[in-house]
């Protein structure tokens, strides 16, 4: 078997063993499994305007307690006639005299009721690879990926949680042990400004 697959094979079997069960679609029969959850609205709440916080850890993984505080917006509509969600995000800190610009698309696939989102940083131009995967369950986000960080294999993971009409919390985490421990290092507040028209 190609490398390629057998990565997207050890990618995919390790996304499984990280998510959930809860958030995993289990295997039963057809006649017995309910309608599949139409998760295509989930980041509808998004949609709009938002005055955006965040704290972000410098260095992560490697003992750093520096984190540096940045201020700034988040625009969010949606594109391909409602069938993804894109944002950009744009914030400044003062104190380092750094900002990012970046814009994220999230994907929503039927087949399997979960979303993929893809991270573009101004800085370089890219949007990020692999996808990171996940699904709404009970009001909470969850989404993962495997990539490599400074030369090693991490587990990352972004989550949404307290989401109101007015505000909502984001946290991207890393992992170094298969999931069992996530350092945060990207800590996000959101408060609506203006909604979507």
């Amino acid at each position: 078997m190609p490398i390629a697959r057998l990565f997207a094979a050890a990618t995919f079997a390790l996304l499984l063993a990280v998510i959930p069960a809860s958030a995993q679609t289990p295997a039963v029969a057809e006649s017995t499994m309910p309608a599949a959850r139409d998760g295509s609205k989930d980041f509808d709440w998004m949609l709009g305007n938002w005055k955006a916080d965040l704290k972000r850890l410098v260095n992560p993984l490697t003992g750093s307690t520096t984190w540096v505080a940045y201020e700034g917006t988040q625009t969010t509509t949606k594109v391909l006639n409602g069938k993804a969600v894109m944002d950009e995000f744009v914030v400044d800190s003062p104190a380092s005299k750094t900002s990012v610009e970046a814009l994220t698309i999230r994907l929503y696939n039927p087949a399997n009721q979960t979303w993929s989102i893809y991270w573009a940083n101004a800085k370089n131009g890219e949007f990020s690879m692999p996808a990171t995967v996940g699904r709404w369950t009970n009001g909470r986000g969850e989404f993962y990926d495997h990539e490599q960080l400074n030369g090693r294999w991490i587990l990352v993971r972004y989550v949404w949680s307290d989401v109101t009409p007015t505000s909502a919390h984001f946290e991207q985490a890393f992992s170094v042990d298969g999931g069992k421990t996530w350092e945060a290092n990207w800590i996000s507040n959101i408060t609506r400004t203006k909604a979507a028209s």
